[in-house]
């Protein structure tokens, strides 16, 4: 008896298309849309409240490689404060967890319990996170100062008006805030490596760090992968630690780039230069990302 195979509907090619018919809508709408308008914004002299908005060409790309423009100075700081968090910051929240996670990757009572308990500052707000800092940070009044004199250390450290303090409050919040994501990547990675290839390692007389270096690493390099593209884009695109904690002080000194662009486009209403601003962070965070996909390439 032969068996006759059943020809598939007409419609059998389009089931694919029909389940990502939602995501594209969306990824549309929200994403490719809402980025070609940013784009057309960044080319005119636009001021939401003004009826008329001037084509202006380039001229907003330009003003920010003018030394004479009056965003020029205010950019460009702006840009080595975000500079300045991302290098201090991205190195601990590459390694820090990594040691969290290759700890608490280990057989040990509790183990949970200390799992949870690296994760939980993640699921709170910025704003929560940022509010809470400040007061505890507040120079005058914060627990930080009042601790510290309590054990007879300086207690008038200017946490969050003076350098390089502000950058150290900034970045450490921001590494205990943010650690415990991190370190569940790196837990997930560590899992997925085989047991076999540490029993094989041992039986050549491999130590601990010959481990480390020969199969953890290799293993984990595509979660390293992800775990320094990513915490590079979150680093450079820090907003609420600064705005809620340092409010950019001393002076401008810890105004990040998301910061200034946010004042120049909802303060100012120069959207059209706020704009063109966010596309030149754009750039170089995809330079960037470029290159660290190409540092972690595997390599035949």
């Amino acid at each position: 008896m032969v068996a006759v195979k059943a020809a598939p509907g007409r419609g059998a090619g389009l089931t694919p298309y029909l389940f990502l018919a939602p995501y594209a809508l969306l990824f549309v709408t929200f994403t490719l849309v809402p980025a070609g308008y940013g784009l057309w914004i960044s080319l005119h002299d636009w001021d939401y409240l003004l009826p008329g908005k001037p084509f202006v060409g380039l001229d907003n790309y330009r003003a920010l490689f003018s030394s004479s423009s009056p965003v020029f100075d205010f950019f460009w700081q702006s840009m080595q404060a975000t500079g300045i968090f991302t290098v201090f910051s991205v190195p601990l929240l590459v390694v820090v967890p990594l040691g969290i996670a290759l700890i608490l990757n280990r057989s040990f009572r509790g183990r949970t319990a200390f799992r949870a308990v690296y994760f939980a500052p993640y699921v709170l707000g910025v704003a929560v996170i940022g509010v809470l800092w400040r007061f505890l940070l507040d120079p005058n009044l914060g627990a930080v100062n009042a601790l510290l004199g309590a054990v007879g250390l300086p207690d008038a450290t200017a946490w969050t008006t003076g350098l390089p303090w502000a950058w150290i409050s900034l970045v450490g919040v921001t590494v205990w805030w943010t650690l415990g994501f991190n370190a569940v990547i790196y837990l997930a990675g560590l899992q997925d490596i085989p047991r076999e290839l540490y029993d094989a390692a041992r039986v050549d007389g491999a130590g601990r760090w010959a481990e480390f270096r020969q199969v953890t690493l290799p293993g984990l390099r595509p979660v390293l992968l992800f775990v320094v593209i990513n915490t590079i884009l979150a680093s450079s695109n820090m907003f609420g630690q600064a705005y809620l904690i340092t409010q950019g002080a001393p002076g401008v000194e810890t105004r990040t780039a998301i910061m200034y662009i946010a004042e120049e486009g909802l303060r100012s209403y120069r959207m059209g230069s706020a704009a063109a601003m966010s596309y030149l962070l754009t750039l170089a965070l995809l330079l960037i990302s470029m290159i660290t996909f190409r540092l972690f390439r595997t390599k035949d």
